[in-house]
């Protein structure tokens, strides 16, 4: 019983670690990996590196998609894609 009272603290760190740290980071590549595999055509997108521009084409043999921009069209990888920005852009603007 006086073990467990010394391993009690180290248990306490990890589980609040688990609660607070890693299940939301696994919460959140769920649903990344999710929003990625939903994307179609004509959808309106931002990459992670601030590229804006819309789906014209979509390529499941190596998961990469065909965006246009305004200088014309790049392939990305789909996981280039930024999901928060992504979801601002489509949400209507708030007056």
């Amino acid at each position: 019983m006086e073990n467990l009272g010394q391993f009690l603290p180290l248990m306490l760190i990890f589980v609040v670690a688990y609660f607070f740290m890693i299940r939301p980071q696994m919460k959140r590549q769920k649903d990344e990996k999710k929003f990625a595999s939903e994307l179609k055509k004509g959808d309106r997108i931002i990459t992670k590196s601030g590229l804006h521009g819309k789906v014209v084409e979509l390529n499941d043999k190596d998961y990469s998609c065909v965006i246009e921009t305004m200088a014309g069209r790049l392939k990305f990888d789909r996981s280039a894609i930024s999901m928060e920005m992504s979801k601002k852009l489509a949400a209507p603007a708030k007056k």
